[in-house]
This record gives C-alpha cells, structure tokens and sequence, in this order.
C-alpha cells in the first residue's frame, strides 16, 4: 500500500510545509532598508549582512511538526478509516496554522506590508492543503475499492 497515489501526495503536502524553511514569506523593501520574512524569524539588512532581528521559535516547531504529521500519516495504511481522518485533521491544523501565520507576519510587517510583497512562502500552505486532500480522496478510493472486493468473495 506504500506504493499508493495517495503517498505521493502525502509525501508532496510534507515536502510543500518544509518549503517554508527556504522561501520567504514575505519580502518588504522600505526606505529603512530590506526586511524578509520567514516562518523562522524575521531578516534585515544591517550593515551589507543578512541578520535576524526578530526570531520565531514557537512557529518554527510547529512547522517542523505539521511537516512530520504527513510523513507520519503515509504509515498508518493498514487502517484507512483512521488514516482518513487523520489527514482531514492535518488539513485544519494546517488551516488554523496558515492562520497564525498571516497574523504574526502581519505584526512583524507592521504598515509596511503591500499586496506585491508576498513571496512563494505565502501560498504553499494552500499547496499543502491541496494535497492533503488529494490523499483523502485517494485513501477513500481506496477503501471503496477493497470494500467492494470484499463483496465478490
């Protein structure tokens, strides 16, 4: 069953969340200088070097955890129903942490925020979720499947 479609997608949702630690978020060019948002803190330019200003712990392991709960979720294939449900609730913890997301990159942005400086960062939680339930209809495809197989006995 590892071999399944739905692992893929699994594979690909868990691939999409860890993407957050390489690309920005949020790029903001002001005139006090450049600042780039990640789920991991918030960067400046200070003095030609890239430095941290303000970190995100708290953010930072929990995207490290909601990438892991895919990885996780590709093993429970004995028990679709249970697999099942527990990708539907990946797919709201991921929602409630999109959530988090856009209201602390909107206090850490402040009034410097436009439309045109969001980054890729900004919607691979959507691709996340996207492929979270890609997966669940693939496992209920699944079950539907074997159940009907067990009928022809």
């Amino acid at each position: 069953m590892i071999q399944r479609v739905q692992t893929i997608y699994l594979f690909l949702s868990s691939l999409a969340i860890y993407a957050l630690f390489l690309f920005p978020i949020v790029n903001i060019l002001s005139a006090f200088g450049a600042k780039k948002i990640m789920v991991t803190g918030v960067y400046e330019i200070i003095n030609n070097q890239v430095a941290q200003t303000e970190p995100f712990t708290l953010l930072t392991i929990v995207t490290a955890v909601l990438g892991l709960i895919p990885i996780v979720l590709i093993f429970l294939f004995k028990n679709r129903k249970q697999q099942t449900m527990l990708v539907y609730g990946n797919v709201f913890l991921v929602i409630g942490f999109s959530f988090w997301l856009a209201q602390t990159i909107k206090a850490a942005a402040g009034k410097e925020l436009e439309i045109s400086d969001y980054s890729i960062g900004a919607g691979l939680t959507s691709v996340a979720i996207l492929f979270l339930i890609l997966a669940a209809k693939g496992i209920m495809r699944d079950e539907k499947l074997v159940k009907s197989a067990d009928r022809l006995r």
